[in-house]
């Protein structure tokens, strides 16, 4: 176990400022950043993820960032493995490992352990995905507590994805995803882990990533779109569902204008915010809350957390 060291973890929504406020710790603590987002592992998708940029890495070392084909599977199993070869290296050369990203899947991976269970097989996983789009999340859930009981204690009403998750690995294995989850453990003590997440308004987020989007369009979104489709990306892979990339190629393909493409961005993004608040309401309870409509306020505020 793992006790004198420390890391810190800083999650939000996207658009949130993560990137920004990681910047100044790293420079201010010795540290260097991590990455903890799912999308931002994918070589070839730069713009719609919003990676740090070149003047960022310039300033503090990044990891794990940009390193994974769009064409290669990439779990949170793999990423677990590669942040704590991360950790080591950085804690071995006295430096302070900052982990940055919105995926809240990772985090609980690395403070909770990975949940072992048997891979879902496609057919049963499409079968489910079709009920829960053609019922809703409200008359699914209704039905997944009848089908495990054990949800209920454990679940929010709202969380589709576990949701869905949890009704896969009931009917294939007839044990609870909770029976599972109770056998995990993590590789590390707890107390090494100084827990942040930007719990920023929901009106200034929203305008946040509206200038975003607006920001991809003006960079040259479209063109990396374009270069994404010519790989033929099998449909399986997760570097499809990146937000974007269907919207995009519909305007490509002359279904939709740009003004409808930007606003379907922002939309899906919006739901995706939404859907990380509703995460780490569930899963971060024991996180620092942080806000400040200042830069310098809110790194004042992670710090006095942290110390």
């Amino acid at each position: 176990m793992e006790q004198e060291k420390k890391v810190i973890l800083l999650a939000g929504p996207t658009a949130s400022g993560k990137s920004k406020l990681a910047l100044q710790l790293a420079k201010n603590l010795n540290g260097e950043i991590i990455n903890a987002d799912s999308m931002q592992v994918y070589n070839e998708i730069f713009i719609l993820t919003s990676r740090p940029t070149l003047q960022d890495t310039n300033i503090v070392k990044h990891h794990l960032y940009g390193f994974n084909s769009v064409k290669q599977k990439f779990s949170t199993g793999h990423w677990l493995k590669m942040v704590i070869n991360k950790m080591k290296e950085q804690w071995n050369q006295d430096r302070i490992p900052i982990l940055v990203g919105g995926t809240g899947l990772y985090f609980k991976a690395l403070t909770d352990g990975l949940v072992t269970i048997p891979d879902i097989p496609n057919d049963l996983r499409t079968e489910i995905r079709e009920l829960h789009k053609k019922i809703g999340q409200k008359k699914f859930y209704n039905k997944l507590i009848k089908l495990d009981p054990m949800v209920k204690k454990f679940l929010l009403p709202s969380d589709s994805q576990r949701s869905m998750r949890a009704y896969e690995v009931k009917k294939l294995t007839n044990k609870s995803l909770f029976v599972f989850m109770k056998k995990t453990k993590s590789n590390f003590d707890n107390k090494i882990f100084k827990k942040l997440f930007i719990n920023i308004p929901r009106e200034l987020l929203h305008k946040k990533i509206d200038k975003r989007v607006e920001k991809m369009f003006a960079e040259g979104v479209v063109a990396e779109v374009k270069n994404f489709l010519k790989m033929k990306v099998n449909k399986e892979l997760s570097s499809n569902k990146i937000i974007g990339i269907k919207e995009i190629k519909d305007y490509i393909d002359g279904k939709i204008t740009l003004i409808k493409t930007k606003e379907l961005i922002k939309l899906k993004t919006r739901q995706y915010a939404k859907r990380q608040f509703t995460w780490a309401r569930g899963h971060m309870r024991s996180w620092e809350m942080i806000y400040a409509p200042n830069s310098n306020d809110l790194f004042k505020q992670a710090i006095n957390k942290i110390s």
